[in-house]
């Protein structure tokens, strides 16, 4: 087990590694002057300079590449100084002489060029909407999927096996950003009256008088819009499940055994049939989180998918590489966590490094 996580956790490296080296390479490439949006178009000469300098732009490509990975590595080489320990906050774990130290800190995604804000901080400020957008999208996929692929199951070939059938490839052929503007016009503008539902909103309100409130019908229109892929293919994956087991010789023993019909469902039949569907659940929670982008945008749904998509159209290119890195390292660690979870679940699933 531990050889393979250990592995895993070394492609994941390797992955993190080519992102970063695309993403690098690929906003080094677009049009735009950092040094502009951070100082303005007005400024003097030695302010852009020294901009310049703290960014490593004055360098050639390939150092200012090093330079990047090292402020994204745990461990890294960092000057000696009080300014460079205020801007990393490592903590010095030996001297290497010429005024450097061997310094371990939390990985340094550099600051916004628009508000000179830590990366990081933008991150963590917003991770938070996103995660509870992801978490209720996929609560309702998984709760209703089930429910209706065991129904198009047990009634397999019959209208409401076709109705839901079809209606779950429709869902998988709309895309996102389609659905939700569909879902926030009829159930956000013209239904609002007998929805009470708002096309825009947020988790959490500030409110003058009653400080800081928990609005959860805001969630609804965009964790269901969100949910609408997962639940689609949750569907057909817990029908097609469910007709596997139900054709298997012990459903038939149970049956002749007497056991009421719907006890062998539940407790033989279903049981054995959500392991895939559970694997497939897990494996969906850092996908909506990447997918959550234009969902965010159009319900102006303050998360990482917004202020990304806000980045990229301002050019603030340490804010989308941020963002970037940090849902691919989900991505990994999901990953890794689907790979042990089946094996926990599925005994004849063997993990071997």
């Amino acid at each position: 087990m531990l050889l393979f996580v250990g592995r895993r956790l070394g492609y994941g490296f390797l992955v993190l590694l080519g992102v970063v080296l695309v993403i690098f390479f690929l906003f080094h490439a677009l049009p735009g002057d950092p040094v502009a949006m951070m100082a303005g178009q007005r400024s003097d000469v030695a302010t852009r300079e020294a901009i310049q300098k703290e960014l490593g732009l004055d360098k050639p490509l390939g150092q200012q590449l090093l330079q990047y990975l090292n402020d994204l590595s745990p461990l890294g080489v960092h000057e000696q100084s009080q300014e460079a320990q205020q801007k990393y906050e490592y903590y010095a774990l030996t001297e290497l002489g010429a005024g450097e130290v061997l310094a371990l800190k939390t990985p340094y995604l550099r600051r916004s060029f628009q508000s000179n804000k830590k990366v990081s901080e933008i991150l963590l400020e917003n991770v938070e909407s996103t995660f509870w957008l992801a978490m209720a999208a996929m609560a309702f996929a998984t709760v209703v999927g089930i429910a209706f692929g065991v129904v198009a199951a047990l009634k397999q070939n019959t209208f409401a096996d076709h109705f839901i059938i079809t209606s779950s490839v429709l869902g998988i052929s709309v895309p996102s950003f389609v659905s939700a503007i569909v879902i926030a016009m009829v159930f956000g503008y013209y239904l609002s009256d007998y929805t009470g539902l708002n096309i825009t909103g947020q988790l959490w309100v500030n409110h003058p008088f009653y400080g800081r409130t928990l609005h959860l019908e805001n969630l609804i229109l965009p964790a269901l819009t969100l949910g609408l892929r997962p639940l689609s293919i949750i569907i057909q994956l817990t029908r097609s499940s469910m007709l596997e087991v139900l054709s298997q010789d012990y459903i038939r023993t149970a049956r002749a055994k007497g056991l009421r019909y719907y006890r062998v469902i539940s407790k033989h039949a279903l049981k054995n049939a959500l392991n895939p569907v559970l694997t497939a659940v897990s494996g969906w929670l850092a996908s909506l989180m990447a997918g959550a982008f234009f969902v965010e945008l159009i319900f102006d749904w303050k998360g990482l998918g917004f202020i990304t998509i806000k980045a990229v159209q301002s050019l603030d290119f340490p804010v989308v590489m941020g963002s970037t890195l940090f849902i691919a390292s989900i991505f990994v660690v999901v990953n890794i966590f689907v790979d042990v979870l089946y094996a926990a679940l599925d005994p004849r699933v063997r993990l071997r490094s």
